[in-house]
Order: C-alpha cells, then sequence, then structure tokens
C-alpha cells in the first residue's frame, strides 16, 4: 500500500514538471519574436538615437545627420486628436452599454463594436480616405487622427463597458437610497470606482493607434528603400523608438491593472 502511495506521488511530482517544462517553453516560444525583433532594433538602431535624433529636423536628401523631431511632434499631435475624438465617444459609449439601453439595442451595439474591433487599420484608412481626404482634396493631420479615432472607438467602448459592469450594484443602490440622481451616482460614484480601468482602456487604444501611426509618421518604408545609408540609420532608430514607446505604454497598462480588481470590487 506503502509502495503504490509512493509510486502514485512520484508519478504525479513527473506530471506536475511536465507541465510546467511545456507551460515555461510555450511561454518562451510566445515571448520569442517579441525579444528577437526588439534585440534586432537594438542592434540597428541604438547607435543613431542620440539627443540630435529627437530635437533636429532631417537633414536634406543625401546629408549626414539629422532628426525626426517633425515626425515626434507630429505622432503626438496625431495622437492628441484621435484621443479628443476618439475617447468621449468611446467612454460615453461605454457607459451607456453597461447602465442605459435595452437588451436586444445593447447586444446589437456590443456585436457591432466586436466587429469593428476586428476591422484591419488599412479599411478605415480607406474610409477616411474616401469620405474626408478626397472631398477636401488634401491630405491633413485631422484626417488622419479621425482615421485613428475610429479605430479607438470601439476598444475603448467595449473596455469601458466591461470596468463599469465590475462595480458592485451595492454602490449604485446605496447612492439612490440616499436620494442622489442616477446621473450623479454614475459620475461621480460609478465612474470613479471605474476610473482606474477606463483609463487602462484608453492607454491600451493609443498603444494600438500609436503603433499605426508608423507608416504615416516615421516613414520608415520610406527611408529603408532609399539609397542613403544615413536614411537606413533613420529608418533604424525611429522603429525602435516607436517600439519602445508602445512597450512603455504596455508596461504602465500592467502596473495600473495590477489593483484594478481590488479597487472595483
Amino acid at each position: 500500500m506503502r509502495f503504490e502511495t509512493a509510486h502514485q506521488h512520484t508519478w504525479r511530482k513527473i506530471k506536475s514538471a511536465l507541465a510546467c517544462t511545456i507551460a515555461f517553453v510555450s511561454a518562451i516560444l510566445v515571448i520569442s519574436p517579441l525579444g528577437l525583433v526588439f534585440f534586432y532594433l537594438l542592434i540597428h538602431g541604438a547607435g543613431s538615437v542620440n539627443w540630435d535624433f529627437f530635437t533636429k529636423l532631417p537633414a536634406p536628401v543625401g546629408a549626414v545627420g539629422g532628426g525626426m523631431v517633425n515626425a515626434i511632434v507630429g505622432s503626438l499631435e496625431l495622437l492628441a486628436l484621435a484621443g479628443l475624438l476618439g475617447i468621449p465617444v468611446g467612454v460615453l459609449g461605454g457607459v451607456y452599454l453597461a447602465e442605459y439601453g435595452s437588451a436586444r439595442i445593447n447586444s446589437v451595439l456590443r456585436f457591432l463594436a466586436d466587429v469593428l474591433n476586428g476591422v484591419p487599420s488599412i479599411t478605415w484608412g480607406m474610409v477616411v480616405y474616401g469620405l474626408v481626404v478626397l472631398r477636401f482634396k488634401g491630405f491633413s493631420a485631422y484626417a488622419g487622427s479621425l482615421a485613428l479615432a475610429l479605430i479607438m472607438i470601439p476598444l475603448i467602448l467595449r473596455t469601458t463597458e466591461e470596468v463599469v459592469l465590475l462595480v458592485p450594484n451595492g454602490y449604485r443602490e446605496a447612492a439612490l437610497a440616499l436620494g442622489v440622481s442616477r446621473w450623479k451616482t454614475i459620475v461621480h460614484i460609478v465612474m470613479k470606482t471605474a476610473s482606474k480601468g477606463i483609463i487602462t482602456g484608453i492607454l491600451l487604444a493609443l498603444a494600438r493607434v500609436g503603433g499605426e501611426t508608423a507608416p504615416l509618421l516615421f516613414t520608415a518604408f520610406a527611408y529603408a528603400i532609399s539609397p542613403y545609408d544615413d536614411w537606413h540609420r533613420q529608418a533604424w532608430a525611429g522603429a525602435l523608438v516607436l517600439v519602445t514607446g508602445v512597450f512603455c505604454v504596455n508596461v504602465i497598462v500592467r502596473i495600473l491593472t495590477r489593483g484594478r480588481a481590488a479597487s472595483v470590487v
């Protein structure tokens, strides 16, 4: 009897170790492409990231030196404009889905938001190109920010809804029992409780559209296919800065979400 028990215990330890090994190897396989890409960018682009890169305009064609301050400022402007357009709509839409509306209408809106989340960014670009760029006969930061805002809205909407739904109903009932109006309950209690999760969703949306702005702002492809070695250097540096920025935003999101469950429940 003792021998069988010891045998079963040993076999369980072997299976546990095997499962842990498979899980560890799978995790390494998942993160290895990101590590390889970042390592490759670090090798080719780290030497070109300096103070001039962040503070100077691009040098004339064929000249050595210069920077990408115009691309960096343009990235920030596009993200700011996209945030002004997409964040209010996404947050208010998520609050509507969580607090108002009928079950049938909300299910349709959720389905549409999920579908829009899967639409490729090039599709949004073509839609805005046809509706705005061709109509006004010119490219602009407003058209680009509109395309990015359309990408942000469904992501923020669904994230806000899920976070607001996590707020216990007891908070709402206590406020209503004290005579607080419904809209004040939502604004001052529900949204304040879920604020960390809402900010997390906004940062995730900004990180996503920040990655989408690469072909518009850093023009890495045009730099990469140019015959000038200095432009190649700028392209590697721009790609490294972009990947590092998106990575830092995701790290901030992970830090914020660490205590989200405790702050909502």
